[in-house]
């Protein structure tokens, strides 16, 4: 276990020291499809980000996680730049590491009350790992999620349990923030250019202690690109992102700093049920525990698991519950944090309010290291 936090620890530090060789989330972007849907390797840090909900036949209720993240170390311009001397061949040998490959996959089996979750780190190496537009996979292994242009599926095993999903689009992509940026700081590298799919209609199997479930239900998805990390004065965020029954959603994050305030540069979305959105700065809502919490035995860390949650200018008051309460994910690779399968209830102008997702808590354990914002 040392030996790869002594790797891990030397790959940390060539990162920040050519993060200057990288370009930074700026305003002003301009998104185009299907070319954001893959790699964007002039940026340091880049993941998809895949969360749902889903039903059996039987009713029987999982919720899972596939992710994948890329860490740039050393940029295809500097190696060019650095050693100009060095024969072409060199700079595309399989074994070269440029970038660091992770991915997470979670299942939260909600009636059985049992939480899975495997992590992987690879380099690219022959194709281990990575991205490829014109198959349109993005990989770790035998974990790839393909990226079509009008469904999206998953798959991953694991000794414990496995899925296979197909994602149909309902909505068009949301492009998260305000001109082309999502601000996560003050000051310039505390962004990302950030889009989300924020309903796919999902059906598909798991595979879970010799059963096989079919299952359908609905999921969300993130693609972040960025180069830099959090402000200086942050310690974790607190993120939701919601499925709402009357054909809705909504994403809210709040950033936290070291005294327990939170930054002005907390923000969210709102996307209607024909697919236009409205941006939400810390303005528009609060997002604040009320007293459930959980402490993990394995980390100690204590996370809040029901929140309330205000949105005036939508008429919205609502609770945030989980059905499961340990969804923590224990790191080898990086640091620990609670993501999982949430449900709401509330209102909106006096109606009745309800929908389920995911919340994602961070910087509770190891806060020194929650070095990447959602």
């Amino acid at each position: 276990m040392k030996s790869r936090w002594l790797v891990l620890a030397v790959l940390a530090a060539a990162a920040t020291s050519c993060a200057q060789d990288y370009k930074q989330a700026l305003p002003g972007y301009q998104f185009k499809f299907p070319r954001d849907s893959f790699n964007h390797e002039d940026y340091q840090t880049e993941w998809w980000y895949y969360t749902g909900n889903v039903r059996a036949k039987d009713g029987h209720r999982f919720g899972f996680e596939l992710t994948f993240f890329r860490q740039g170390l050393a940029s295809t311009q500097v190696s060019k730049t650095v050693r100009p001397e060095a024969p072409a061949e060199t700079d595309s040998n399989a074994w070269s590491v440029r970038d660091v490959w992770m991915a997470h996959m979670a299942l939260s089996d909600v009636d059985g009350q049992k939480f899975y979750h495997e992590e992987r780190l690879n380099r690219a190496g022959p194709g281990l790992a990575g991205v490829d537009a014109q198959t349109e996979l993005v990989w770790n292994g035998n974990w790839q999620a393909r990226i079509g242009q009008r469904e999206e599926q998953l798959q991953g095993v694991s000794a414990e349990f496995g899925f296979a999903l197909k994602l149909v689009r309902s909505k068009p992509p949301v492009i998260q923030g305000q001109n082309g940026v999502s601000v996560k700081g003050e000051g310039p590298g505390h962004a990302s250019h950030y889009f989300s799919e924020t309903r796919l209609a999902t059906t598909g199997t798991i595979e879970l202690g010799g059963e096989s479930y079919e299952v359908e239900g609905a999921s969300w998805m993130d693609h972040e690109f960025f180069t830099g990390g959090m402000a200086p004065n942050e310690t974790g965020w607190d993120w939701l992102s919601v499925q709402l029954a009357d054909g809705s959603e909504l994403m809210l994050y709040r950033l936290r700093h070291a005294d327990g305030s939170v930054d002005s540069a907390s923000s969210g979305s709102y996307v209607d049920a024909s697919g236009t959105t409205e941006f939400l700065s810390l303005r528009d809502f609060s997002m604040s525990p009320v007293g459930d919490a959980w402490t993990s035995a394995q980390t100690k860390a204590t996370y809040p698991l029901r929140w309330h949650v205000s949105i005036p200018r939508l008429g919205m008051e609502f609770e945030v519950t989980t059905p499961l309460r340990n969804q923590e994910m224990t790191e080898r690779f990086g640091p620990s944090y609670w993501e999982g399968a949430i449900d709401i209830t509330g209102t909106r102008a006096g109606a009745a309010l309800r929908g389920a997702g995911y919340l994602e808590l961070t910087g509770y354990a190891d806060p020194g290291r929650a070095v990447i914002p959602q």
